[in-house]
């Protein structure tokens, strides 16, 4: 075989082990989160957010989480009820406003679970409509997200509004 042939076989196997090499290593994975509101009515949460997508080690991340009262009631309006984590029914989610969504890294989904992992574990009369009800659920989310949001807003129960301001404080949103 001629010098020259068995350069260019060496050069062409070389090529297609880094062709090989470069389709086997994983897309970079990622998980979509949306955050949404739902206009006042009978069903709750009214705010809440859904993640979507894949993590670096595949697995697939199709999840919803807000936070509201278990039995939802006039008692609501007199002081802290029982309540939990609660993922939303697919037709709830569609029927809702989704304001803006963030691509997340595995160590923010982390984070993101362990904050519905605190939420989920509040000792028990543990939504208050004042203190403690979707809105601060959400707010703890985004926070964890490193996104800005407005300790001292007005919108604590108007989840509409309150991812409005979110969206006005981090322009970048959509």
């Amino acid at each position: 075989m001629k010098p020259a042939f068995a350069h260019l076989l060496r050069i062409a196997g070389l090529a297609a082990m880094l062709l090989l090499a470069s389709l086997s290593v994983t897309a970079r994975a990622e998980v979509s989160v949306t955050f949404y509101s739902h206009d006042f009515g009978k069903n709750f949460p009214h705010a809440f957010f859904v993640a979507k997508g894949e993590t670096a080690d595949g697995r697939q991340v199709d999840t919803a989480f807000g936070f509201t009262a278990v039995n939802v009631s006039p008692g609501i309006l007199f002081g802290s009820v029982d309540g939990h984590v609660k993922a939303p029914s697919a037709s709830y989610i569609a029927s809702s406003n989704p304001h803006f969504t963030v691509r997340i890294k595995d160590r923010q989904y982390r984070e993101l679970l362990a904050v519905v992992d605190k939420w989920q574990n509040i000792p028990q009369k543990s939504y208050s409509l004042n203190k403690r009800n979707c809105v601060h659920f959400i707010n703890d989310a985004i926070k964890t997200l490193d996104l800005k949001t407005n300790l001292k807003t007005a919108n604590w129960k108007k989840p509409r509004s309150f991812m409005e301001e979110v969206m006005r404080l981090n322009p970048f949103l959509k």
